[in-house]
């Protein structure tokens, strides 16, 4: 259970932080450099979130059901 509430918790920061880009996006109109850290962010985080879901599924920790 424990397992399944970091995934969905680290795929909410994924779609917060998508959506921050969006917004530094349309505010600054492309003058600064925070789009492309928020896009960053969320790359970075989606990397570890497969990382972490194929070494859960290698330990056992998540199956195939």
């Amino acid at each position: 259970m424990l397992i399944k509430l970091a995934i969905v918790f680290v795929l909410i920061l994924i779609v917060g932080s998508l959506f921050s880009a969006l917004f530094f996006l349309a505010k600054d109109k492309g003058a600064s450099e925070r789009t492309a850290k928020a896009l960053t962010v969320r790359v970075t985080l989606s990397i570890l979130l497969f990382l972490g879901l194929m070494l859960a599924y290698a330990t056992g920790l998540i199956g195939h059901s």
